[in-house]
């Protein structure tokens, strides 16, 4: 009988720990860094700072705006179309990131450029 409990332990053994890893491993990449940008995929500094908190639709897209930051989802159209609407709405723009990299110095240009 004894010999019977250590064969299933030995047999079960491994499967319990690979359980445990499986979910110790989904815990670990299912929970974003920072809750609060985790759907973000544009990052903006504005010149300014917004009066308060505001949240703005520019298109299909939420736009999340507090100090002198703003971030959003991504968008279809090409990054300096997105700064242009978005320096139209809130105002001058230092610097408009994705995770492809930053605007260069001359389409931030265009963006604070008014049209009209």
């Amino acid at each position: 009988m004894i010999a019977t409990r250590k064969t299933l332990f030995a047999q079960l053994f491994p499967a319990v720990l690979a359980i445990a890893g499986t979910a110790a491993t989904f815990a670990v990449t299912a929970t974003p860094v920072r809750a609060a940008d985790a759907n973000a995929f544009y990052s903006v500094t504005l010149a300014a700072p917004v009066a308060k908190p505001a949240k703005l639709m520019l298109g299909d897209v939420l736009w999340s705006c507090a100090g002198d930051s703003c971030s959003a989802a991504q968008d279809t159209a090409r990054p300096v179309v997105i700064c242009t609407k978005l320096a139209a709405k809130v105002g001058q723009i230092s610097r408009f990131a994705t995770p492809k990299g930053e605007l260069a110095a001359e389409d931030i240009a265009r963006c604070n450029t008014p049209k009209g």
